[in-house]
């Protein structure tokens, strides 16, 4: 019985280690989430505002206008470039498996991909897949490592040597809820950011509209003032796409070390409940043993 009391105690509080560490991780990705929240929440109307200026002197270009600027041409994607943003860390549930269970629909041997987090970048050497970079998803990721990203995944598409961005990433619907999805960032198609689209209305087949977007007079002239705004916008949109799949990564962690802290604490409670059986049983034994004894004696 000692042997096995033994054991159990020591299980026992081995357990409640690995609960209180699970329980300040909780609580620390609890505080990151909220930040990180923060952060996508208050970049949404600056988003939504430059959209809002781009959107009537993009939408009155022709065709003949279109051409000349590659952010705005529609090629033929024969070759495509894939950023992908995962995380650094692990013990964040099935946010990663749920992510790059997603890269099966890009053809390997037409695609390079861009990585933006550690788990990303092993998972697609493993595969053997092409990756041209690699960046840290640090913490305090800002918007001019976002723009450094942006930049190389533009200098590939400017360069001819991709026909189209697309970004996977984590979709941020809430805390217990967060979706992979896939969004194309070059050429320029849609002013979506945030989930929201100025360049479409509520119905499927109306024209875009233009009720409360200013008229503005451009100087020097649309196409210079395009060369500064098409390219921050994409720089905008991807950093804006990282901010969401931070705050997926710190709620999915939440959630998963809350589960690891509630399944430890239950098996506390089966431990603990298993080390007094055996004791009892062990002290049963005893009395019996000394009432034996004592009606032999007797």
């Amino acid at each position: 019985m000692a042997a096995n009391t033994r054991d159990i105690r020591r299980r026992i509080k081995s357990v409640k280690n690995t609960a209180q560490i699970t329980k300040a991780m909780q609580m620390v990705a609890a505080s990151k989430m909220r930040k990180a929240q923060q952060i996508a929440i208050a970049t949404r109307p600056y988003a939504q505002e430059l959209a809002r200026m781009m959107l009537p002197f993009i939408e009155n270009l022709g065709d003949e206008e279109r051409a000349p600027h590659p952010l705005l041409d529609n090629r033929e994607v024969s070759r495509e470039l894939v950023l992908l943003i995962s995380t650094d860390k692990g013990l964040c549930g099935a946010l990663n498996t749920n992510l790059l269970r997603e890269l099966s629909q890009f053809d390997p041997s037409k695609t390079d991909f861009v990585c933006v987090g550690k788990k990303g970048g092993q998972f697609l050497v493993r595969t053997k897949r092409t990756v041209l970079a690699e960046f840290e998803l640090k913490d305090n990721f800002t918007y001019f490592d976002a723009q450094a990203v942006s930049k190389f995944c533009l200098e590939q598409y400017m360069s001819g040597k991709v026909d189209r961005i697309t970004v996977l990433y984590t979709d941020f619907v809430n805390t217990l809820q967060q979706v992979p999805r896939t969004r194309s960032v070059a050429p320029v198609h849609s002013f979506e950011i945030g989930n929201v689209d100025l360049a479409k209305s509520d119905e499927p087949e109306a024209p875009p509209t233009y009720e409360g977007i200013a008229e503005y007079i451009l100087e020097p002239n649309r196409h210079d003032l395009l060369d500064h705004l098409l390219p921050h916008f994409v720089f905008f949109k991807i950093y804006h796409l990282v901010l969401e799949s931070r705050a997926s990564e710190h709620s999915a962690r939440m959630v998963a070390m809350k589960n690891a802290t509630d399944n430890a604490k239950q098996l506390i409670k089966d431990l603990t409940l298993e080390y007094n059986k055996i004791r009892q049983a062990g002290i049963t034994t005893e009395i019996l043993e000394i009432a034996t004894a004592q009606m032999v004696l007797s």
